[in-house]
């Protein structure tokens, strides 16, 4: 709910703030900046700092950024770089968490559990968050101090805590950063990050600039977060979407979601001057985003040394910052000589350049060893 309700308020405010989708997507770009090096920057400080109370300090991002953001006008800007680097610090402590206390094949069961029981924030808050907007600024605020807080003690009363393995690579000694030569070193990982930078680059684009390409062409301040709640609306169906990747793998759901959300993407650009047409196209291509949200993560996460977890965790988390960065910092440039249409291209071409490299995954992974065909295969990531 903490980020669901400024999903689609955030690009609102910004534009209301600043003006123009140019210089928009220019402090998307800053703020993304800022959060890749915070993400970054976790796993060292979770050798000084006990790994609940980094992950403390990251709710506590969010209560700073409904504090700026109740101020409203140009401080808005200082409320989302507070929101992603809190997003940022919380993300890289949860999935460390999770690497620590959940098995390997439950990770596909994990992720279709998660993203139904977030359906109800990714669904309801886009379209509170703009209503909200009417009473003030500063109103959709209010619920994210108020959710942030639930965050802050539901995470207490779990009573988490890291795995052995977890605090016994803590104590070993290394650089700052010098985990990044690890992770380059393993081309899986290498994959399987690619693949959750471009998905998210795909929700970038839908998230920021539908609601600023309805507001352009006069469909009003709400589609944007009726388009937003629409497409999480498909979270409720990651259970089902699961199930079909059971019967088919994991290689094929990657490549499917790819392959039909890049082209939509494309189509959405080609019927920019329908404006209707053009964000009914972007909703459908949501779903498939969805389906990715499901398996897109699972390449990186399989390939994960109990070693490396916290990490790996900080690497595989900047995938939203370093999307963060990509987008607006390509839709900064496209937006110099294009229309939005332009954008909705450029977020399909990276969609569709995905589905190629997943084309290099080993077709049965995620499927257990036991299922396995050991006939001969091809060299494959």
């Amino acid at each position: 709910m903490v980020r669901g309700i400024m999903l689609s308020a955030y690009p609102l405010l910004m534009y209301r703030a600043w003006g123009e989708a140019a210089v928009v997507s220019k402090w998307y770009f800053l703020v993304g900046v800022v959060s890749l090096l915070t993400g970054l920057s976790v796993p060292l400080l979770t050798r000084h700092i006990p790994r609940r109370w980094v992950y403390s300090m990251g709710v506590g991002l969010y209560l700073l950024s409904a504090g700026f953001g109740f101020v409203g006008g140009t401080w808005t800007t200082v409320a989302l770089l507070c929101h992603v680097t809190g997003t940022a610090t919380a993300f890289v402590c949860v999935n460390a968490y999770v690497l620590d206390n959940i098995d390997k094949t439950d990770f596909g069961r994990l992720e279709s559990r998660r993203l139904m029981f977030a359906g109800v924030g990714w669904t309801v808050g886009p379209v509170l968050g703009v209503w909200l907007l009417r009473y003030g600024a500063g109103a959709p605020f209010v619920v994210v101090a108020v959710a942030a807080l639930m965050m802050l003690l539901a995470f207490w009363a779990l009573g988490l805590s890291a795995g052995r393995v977890s605090r016994q690579a803590r104590t070993a000694s290394a650089l700052p950063f010098g985990f990044l030569g690890r992770f380059l070193a393993q081309p899986r990982l290498v994959a399987g990050w690619l693949f959750a930078v471009l998905r998210s680059c795909g929700w970038s684009v839908y998230t920021v600039y539908v609601g600023i390409y309805a507001v352009q062409n006069g469909l009003g301040d709400q589609v944007g977060g009726i388009a937003a709640s629409l497409a999480n609306a498909g979270l409720f169906l990651a259970p089902l979407m699961l199930r079909w990747m059971h019967r088919h793998s994991v290689r094929h759901a990657v490549r499917s979601g790819f392959l039909v959300a890049g082209s939509l993407f494309v189509l959405a650009a080609l019927f920019s001057p329908f404006p209707i047409a053009t964000v009914v196209i972007l909703v459908l291509a949501s779903y498939f985003l969805v389906l990715l949200d499901v398996c897109a993560g699972l390449p990186f996460l399989m390939a994960v040394k109990p070693s490396q977890r916290t990490e790996m965790s900080a690497v595989y988390s900047s995938f939203r910052d370093a999307s963060g960065i990509l987008t607006p910092g390509c839709a900064w440039v496209v937006l110099q000589f294009s229309p939005l249409a332009g954008v909705f291209f450029m977020g399909g071409a990276a969609l569709l350049a995905a589905w190629w490299v997943a084309g290099h995954l080993h077709p049965e992974l995620g499927v257990p060893g036991a299922h396995r065909q050991r006939a001969g295969r091809a060299p494959v990531l």
